[in-house]
């Protein structure tokens, strides 16, 4: 790793939050579709679905924040594939930089989109009633894990920005990921899904995440859904993470 690698990921990191910030649209249509998902399962299906909270939003929020993480993360891939096309990399190339910032600023872009995305959602979540008896320490827990996810997530952003052969294929890749949390905790207890179903949803990355944050949330023993929660998102971060910084060296070589 460069010397110079802090302060060329910096700048480079400087040069992408000035694009996020000069097209606040994106970060509040990210927002907006699980904001609105929200609001539907609260006030249109919460009052059929049974939880053991007494606010259905204090149940859904989790779920709801790891579905904006998980649309959030297209715009990272969209943003990549964008710069390959305009020959910006190539201009990277040839100037002093450390060949691994430039990556590293994308992806450190996407935590920050996506930190300020959650953080509208958690306010009209607490205009909505969402209330917490969470610590300082507790939210801390909250956000760590909510960040650890959404690096995973972006690094295998970063191998579909690198991978697509178009605008819509570097996006596309997020769909299944968006949907994995109706397959999860979410929204409804797993114990009320039939067999195969209840098998795949406790077996998913989603519902120990999910489990983990709704537990933190209501000051509750987390028990061991923290450590499948940690062992999932380091698993995805470490996998994803050597497949992006290959397919990286592929691009520039």
């Amino acid at each position: 790793m460069s010397t110079h690698f802090f302060a060329d990921t910096s700048v480079l990191l400087g040069r992408s939050m000035r694009h996020i910030f000069r097209s606040v649209d994106t970060i509040i249509t990210t927002a907006i579709t699980p904001i609105a998902l929200m609001l539907l399962f609260v006030y249109v299906f919460g009052g059929a679905i049974r939880t053991d909270t007494e606010n259905y939003v204090n149940y859904l929020l989790p779920g709801i924040m790891l579905i904006a993480i998980a649309s959030g993360i297209a715009y990272t891939a969209v943003r990549l594939f964008t710069d390959m096309q305009s020959g910006i990399f190539e201009r990277f190339q040839s100037m002093p930089i450390a060949r691994s910032s430039v990556l590293w600023a994308h992806v450190l872009t996407s935590l920050v989109a996506n930190g300020l995305s959650l953080v509208i959602i958690v306010l009209v979540a607490l205009l909505m009633g969402f209330r917490s008896s969470a610590s300082v320490l507790d939210w801390l827990a909250v956000a760590g894990i909510l960040a650890l996810f959404t690096l995973a997530l972006t690094w295998i952003a970063i191998i579909a920005g690198l991978s697509a052969k178009s605008v819509d294929g570097a996006g596309g890749f997020s769909y299944p990921l968006i949907f994995l949390p109706f397959i999860s905790s979410a929204f409804v207890p797993t114990e009320t899904m039939p067999g195969p179903v209840r098998w795949f949803a406790e077996n998913q990355p989603v519902t120990s995440i999910v489990n983990t944050v709704q537990d933190l949330f209501a000051q509750r023993p987390v028990g061991s859904d923290i450590w499948v929660a940690l062992a999932w998102c380091l698993g995805i971060l470490i996998v994803s993470y050597a497949f992006a910084t290959a397919a990286y060296k592929r691009q520039i070589a």
